[in-house]
């Protein structure tokens, strides 16, 4: 059992930065009525985090294949457990800003190295085996964090959410230390590529704008000069980023991205899998979560506990097939969980109406989760395997990156979709005063608000209406997020080839353990010929 302590210690680093980005949601009563935050405060209480974990995936890898990816792990781990003692210390929403975009940004560190960690501590089937858990936790994290953040705001408060990442960080710090080695660097010139500021910046910049707008598009308007600067700014900072990178390769220097890669079908299909995998798998859950709560007027705890089917699904079918998915070529898995993505979000639709319970999601989280299990480890093993082990930090915060943005336009896209849709139903009954605030005021959860605020005859009217608007949004909310997936599984069932995924050339991380088995040499050497 002693091998697979350097896996705990990825996982628990993963899990506490997955959660974190769902387990604010259902605290977010608390920390307004505690702090006197208003809607926009605690918008950003959790879009800030998500920022600082999208803009700095890609160069937390860079930074990591130039300084180690175990180090850069360790700080990481630090960074977010330091964050989240002032979270849960903070006495006002703006420090508790704040300390939100320093965790984010600890959590990007710990994201873009796990999937190299693991590379580098296993070989073969193990390595197989590894990914498939880690998938699970990855899967599991996401799912669970309104369940966890119930539990813990109901019984200890809400800043336990944050402070509960203490003892974990400090687990995961201990067990690096002591179960993954420092690699060995070789003495030389060569030992440690230079870092590619230049591309590093620009892409953060590009990413951080373009996250920004698609965070305030709904809330400022989609044409407001802010919004639009701020793709312009994308924009902008995306085409200097490709200069920089297309001079660094002209000049023989190691990109931050190796764009050569996006040239290719398969990893420009792992690309668009990963972006539409987790925005059409879990962009709806916000809306979902608020619906739970503000419409079935469930409590915290119920609440998550009505999405852990989701969590549960993708957490046994990783764990379980990881290690026999890993030998199939990626776009089976990773196609047909997208597929099976889109056929959960069909099953979800199919059961919304307007007198729709919490049962009539079973069905589709269930099958949701399958696909997520499938795909999700599969994904970042290939992802990782089309470059030599001292580069994987590149291509592992290449995919994460693509997983956040996904996540961040799903949830724009979808949340103006909502809004749209209950407009046009609130419209449509004639007695709501200003149907656009109304659906505005449904999207953040005030669903009751509008029935109280209505003369108590006319409240059961209401309520039906109410529950109609939001029906019908997330009606095309599950739509939406089944084209999305279907979309997905088809580029990466056309695009991605066959091959091999495990990339088993030396490196100096791996001089230290048993060379490569004769029977993986002819896949190895087949694989080191598709990358150059």
């Amino acid at each position: 059992m002693r091998k697979w302590w350097p896996l705990v210690a990825v996982c628990l680093g993963a899990f506490i930065l997955l959660v974190d980005v769902t387990i604010v949601n259902v605290a977010l009563p608390a920390v307004s009525a505690e702090l006197d935050a208003s809607f926009s405060a605690l918008q950003w209480v959790i879009d800030g985090y998500a920022l600082a974990l999208a803009a700095l995936l890609l160069a937390s890898g860079s930074l990591a294949d130039r300084f180690g990816h175990r180090r850069l792990y360790l700080y990481g781990l630090g960074v977010f457990a330091v964050a989240s003692l002032a979270c849960g210390l903070a006495p006002n929403v703006e420090l508790l800003i704040a300390a939100r975009v320093v965790q984010g940004a600890g959590g990007a560190a710990m994201f873009a190295t796990s999937a190299a960690l693991l590379v580098g501590s296993y070989q073969g089937r193990d390595r197989g085996t590894a990914f498939g858990v880690w998938g699970a936790a990855n899967g599991a994290a996401a799912a669970a964090g309104p369940l966890l953040g119930g539990l813990l705001t109901e019984h200890f408060g809400w800043p336990s959410i944050f402070l509960v990442n203490l003892p974990i960080a400090a687990a995961a710090i201990a067990l690096t230390l002591r179960v993954i080695p420092a690699p060995t660097v070789p003495a030389g010139p060569t030992a440690r590529p230079r870092v590619d500021v230049a591309g590093a910046a620009t892409f953060t910049v590009a990413a951080g704008s373009l996250t920004y707008a698609l965070i305030r598009g709904g809330d400022a308007g989609w044409t407001s000069p802010e919004v639009l600067a701020a793709f312009t700014a994308a924009a902008v900072a995306l085409a200097v980023f490709t200069a920089v990178e297309l001079r660094a390769e002209r000049r023989g220097r190691t990109p931050m991205l190796d764009l050569a890669l996006l040239r290719r079908p398969s990893f420009a299909g792992l690309m668009g899998g990963a972006l539409l995998l987790q925005g059409g798998a879990f962009g709806c859950l916000v809306l979902v979560s608020i619906w739970l709560q503000s419409v079935l007027e469930l409590g915290p705890i119920a609440a998550g506990l009505a999405l852990t089917p989701l969590a549960a699904a993708s957490f046994l079918v990783a764990a379980v097939a990881g290690r026999h998915i890993q030998r199939l070529a990626p776009r089976l898995p990773i196609g047909g969980g997208l597929l099976a993505v889109a056929a959960g979000m069909l099953l979800l639709r199919a059961g919304m109406d307007t007198d729709a319970g919490r049962g009539s999601l079973v069905a589709g989280l269930v099958v949701t989760g399958i696909g997520v299990g499938l795909a999700t480890p599969v994904l970042v093993s290939a992802a990782t395997a089309t470059v030599e082990p001292r580069r994987a930090g590149m291509a592992g915060g290449a995919v994460n990156t693509f997983r956040q943005l996904g996540m961040t336009l799903a949830i724009a896209v979808l949340g103006a979709v909502f809004t749209g849709r209950a407009d046009r139903v609130l419209a449509g009954a004639g007695n709501v005063p200003d149907p656009k605030e109304a659906a505005a005021a449904l999207a953040g959860g005030q669903a009751q608000h509008l029935v109280a605020a209505v003369p108590g005859s006319a409240q059961p009217a209401a309520r039906e209406l109410v529950h109609r608007a939001f029906a019908s949004g997330l009606d095309q909310v599950f739509l939406l997020s089944a084209a999305a997936a279907a979309l997905g599984g088809l580029l990466v069932l056309a695009l991605v080839r066959p091959g091999r995924r495990d990339h088993q050339e030396p490196s100096p991380e791996a001089t230290a353990r048993p060379s490569v088995p004769p029977q993986e040499a002819p896949a190895r050497d087949k694989a080191a010929a598709l990358r150059s």
